[in-house]
């Protein structure tokens, strides 16, 4: 039997123990009805997948399939996150037929960004209540920093191919964003969303923990079996043990999702019914936050977590427990069989791969010469550089393994600076909307609450990795969510300040 097959095995009957476990609690926030129906979805494109030996066979009935199931769908972001770790996101070119090289680039994101996406943003187009966009700050950032980009395009590269990359902005960076940011109105929508990334996680925790107890990433023969090139699909180790990456490519994105996901988790845990579920589930995604030995994802899920005891109720003494608990832990490590090991992962602190850390404070040196050459907007070659091309490495290539450095690199301090601004903006957004609740226990301020400590947890963890596979989509649509929760808690105090208003006139 293939090595692809053999492993359909195995992530099916992973996956249907994740589906079967998670099924009361996921209908503590969502209908049984939606969770059938995307779950049998999530089992039909896997199929699909594995057994089509083919990506273009795969793009062609996967997009048929997905338009049918977009059509009954109420929330097409809950559908998007709950698909979009399904396979890795391994592109092909559509051919030119002898007009231009080749079109475009298709991956398994883009297909649902298309599928799914598109015809979510047409509808909330055609919607008269749909804020329309350029009427907020975050908006009104990142529509300059996606046209500097564009025009930037232009002085390393044909015209053809400028409007190649400008579509890709538009469907990987505008379409998420937009469909995040405005279609969801209700907290019952953030719910549904919330929840789907987080079992789309639960998947992806599940077989993580497989790959790094068996040794085998089960997903790097799907790519081979499709015919898709791809350079990320290979095995990594660390401290003599596979990193697990499941569909994403590399350990670090792996663990980038599985911090996300810790975060969302804080606040869909809180309708979760049963105690020992929610316990389940937290020990699962600290189980997949482990599995890829990453440790950037690490310091990111703790940023999480600080943030989030941080603004709740009683801080100060949660933030003293946790931090005497973290002191304690340490020296508890060295008596438990396995801790000593542990220990040597962690940053700073362990031996296991020092040179990375040297690799990345070397990064930083050099290219804040390279940036100080053309700082306002970058240069297109900066790879050609002698301090760039001294940190090539072992695999012959410049890992940019920082997603500000890369910005300033390609769009120069200014394009970095409206990056920044943009993420600022969201963040403020949210803690503006978060104190006009004044009861620290409404579901309303906890959402924000969440929301907010994962996307500071995301800005720690992208200055140790650049945006590859799944890391920028992610980012993108939380920032959507964010301003979506925003705007959601604005539309709920202009109703109270009409009713209050109404009532007022009534009584005089």
């Amino acid at each position: 039997m293939p090595e692809h097959l053999r492993a359909l095995i195995v992530i099916l009957f992973l996956a249907s123990v994740v589906f079967l476990l998670a099924r009361r609690p996921a209908c503590d926030l969502i209908p049984l009805r939606d969770f059938k129906r995307r779950r049998n979805l999530w089992f039909l494109l896997t199929l699909l997948a594995f057994f089509s030996h083919s990506f273009w066979l795969y793009l062609g009935a996967g997009a048929v399939i997905l338009y049918i199931a977009g059509r009954r769908e109420h929330n097409p972001m809950a559908l998007f996150y709950l698909l979009l770790f399904l396979i890795p996101p391994a592109s092909l070119q559509v051919p030119g037929f002898g007009l231009v090289n080749f079109l475009v680039e298709l991956n398994h994101i883009r297909l649902l960004s298309v599928c799914v996406l598109l015809p979510a943003a047409l509808a909330l187009r055609r919607q008269g209540d749909t804020l329309r966009f350029g009427r907020t700050w975050p908006d009104r950032l990142l529509a300059a920093g996606l046209l500097l980009m564009s025009v930037l395009y232009l002085r390393e590269t044909t015209l053809t191919d400028t409007l190649r990359q400008t579509f890709y902005l538009y469907i990987d960076v505008l379409l998420p964003y937009y469909v995040a940011s405005r279609g969801l109105r209700q907290i019952s929508d953030f719910k549904d969303t919330l929840l789907a990334f987080v079992l789309a996680s639960f998947l992806l925790a599940l077989i993580g923990v497989a790959e790094y107890v068996r040794h085998w990433l089960l997903y790097s023969a799907l790519v081979d079996a499709m015919g898709v090139p791809w350079s990320m699909s290979g095995y990594l180790g660390r401290g003599g043990s596979l990193r697990a990456s499941v569909t994403t490519g590399q350990a670090i994105v792996l663990g980038y999702v599985m911090s996300v996901a810790i975060g969302l988790f804080l606040f869909v845990q809180g309708y979760v019914r049963r105690p020992w579920q929610r316990l389940m589930g937290a020990l699962l995604l600290a189980a997949g936050l482990f599995a890829p030995l990453s440790r950037g994802p690490w310091i990111g899920a703790m940023v999480i977590v600080v943030v989030f005891v941080a603004l709740g109720k009683g801080a100060l003494r949660r933030l003293a427990l946790l931090a005497a608990a973290g002191m304690l832990a340490l020296p508890l490590l060295t008596a438990v069989p396995g801790g000593d090991k542990l220990l040597d992962l962690l940053p700073y602190i362990g031996n296991v791969d020092k040179d990375n850390i040297t690799y990345r404070e070397r990064l930083m040196d050099n290219a804040w010469i390279v940036i100080q050459r053309n700082p306002l907007f970058g240069s297109f070659d900066f790879r050609n550089t002698p301090e760039m091309q001294s940190m090539i490495q072992g695999e012959g290539i410049i890992d940019i393994v920082n997603t500000y450095i890369n910005v300033a690199l390609r769009v120069g301090l200014v394009g970095l600076g409206l990056f920044l601004a943009f993420f600022a903006s969201v963040l403020l957004g949210m803690r503006k909307a978060m104190r006009s609740f004044a009861d620290k226990d409404d579901e309303r301020r906890q959402l924000g609450r969440a929301l907010l400590a994962t996307l500071a947890g995301i800005l720690v963890i992208i200055f140790t990795v650049s945006s590859i596979t799944f890391i920028p989509v992610v980012y993108w649509t939380i920032a959507g969510l964010g301003v979506g929760y925003s705007q959601m808690v604005r539309r709920l105090h202009d109703s109270q300040v009409s009713e209050l208003a109404g009532s007022g006139l009534q009584t005089g």
